[in-house]
């Protein structure tokens, strides 16, 4: 998120020409694929490189981990490995590593041009043995279809190429998560520019959304998320049964459809 003053979170770039620079806030979350909430949140400036947030000690033996490509750290990852921790994310394009062997596999008809690499990372004292997995994906927008080349970094050499090409997938759940997020409680300006302020209004926020999540999956009938949060809003400062409302919305028109009003 973008903030005005530079003066609490420092912003990332250069200092412009004209005008103030502007700071930045980034929040670093992690979600149990299970649960889909977050479980684990932290807030830096967006000058902060996001690999802090990757704590090997905080993952057991058996853990499963998907995560953005900005937190490649060899030590770090090394690290997992030792812990027995299995991680995918995606590939940098500037990463130097030595090739031990490659493989091309046969198209599945979900996925073309899949090859695996067995490489090995060097860094100082740091030696972190890998495999990159590649495969061509195709993008639709607007302007029409279009195939792209996509890299996979797994310390993993038992998962098949389709296993681990899903589990990074599922990490799209932290990206529909700021989505929801950003579609629902949006954050256009912050009611204080202090520290203590900015982070209470997104804790505040994060709360809410939580609380909506638990209400959605706690109700029979089915509402979408954005549906759910702006009837909250509606009847918020009303004193109605919340649940039942949500379940049977209709209730009261078909009661009065039945039986209507006598005329006077």
């Amino acid at each position: 998120m973008t903030l005005f003053s530079n003066l609490v979170f420092r912003g990332v770039g250069r200092d412009p020409k004209i005008g103030k620079k502007k700071g930045g806030i980034k929040v670093h979350t992690v979600i149990s694929a299970n649960e889909g909430v977050p479980g684990d949140i932290k807030f830096t400036s967006a000058a902060t490189h996001d690999s802090f947030m990757l704590k090997p000690c905080d993952f057991d033996d058996g853990d499963v981990l998907a995560m953005d490509r900005a937190y490649i750290d060899y030590e770090k990852l090394e690290d997992l490995t030792q812990h027995g921790v299995t991680y995918v994310t995606k590939m940098k394009r500037n990463l130097t590593y030595e090739t031990i062997s490659e493989s091309v596999l046969l198209d599945d008809g979900r996925y073309r041009n899949r090859s695996v690499r067995d490489v090995v990372f060097h860094k100082g004292a740091t030696t972190h043995r890998a495999r990159i997995i590649s495969y061509a994906e195709t993008k639709t927008s607007r302007r029409g279809s279009k195939e792209q080349e996509v890299q996979l970094l797994t310390n993993s050499h038992d998962l098949g190429v389709d296993e681990v090409i899903a589990i990074y997938q599922r990490r799209w759940q932290i990206e529909s998560l700021f989505k929801q997020l950003k579609q629902n409680f949006p954050l256009r300006y912050f009611y204080g520019v202090s520290e203590n302020a900015i982070k209470t209004q997104i804790w505040v926020t994060l709360i809410a959304n939580l609380l909506l999540t638990l209400v959605q999956r706690s109700l029979e009938r089915r509402w979408s998320f954005s549906g759910l949060a702006t009837m909250m809003r509606i009847i918020l400062m009303l004193y109605i049964d919340m649940f039942d409302f949500f379940e049977h919305p209709t209730r009261d028109w078909e009661r009065m459809l039945q039986h209507p009003p006598c005329p006077s």
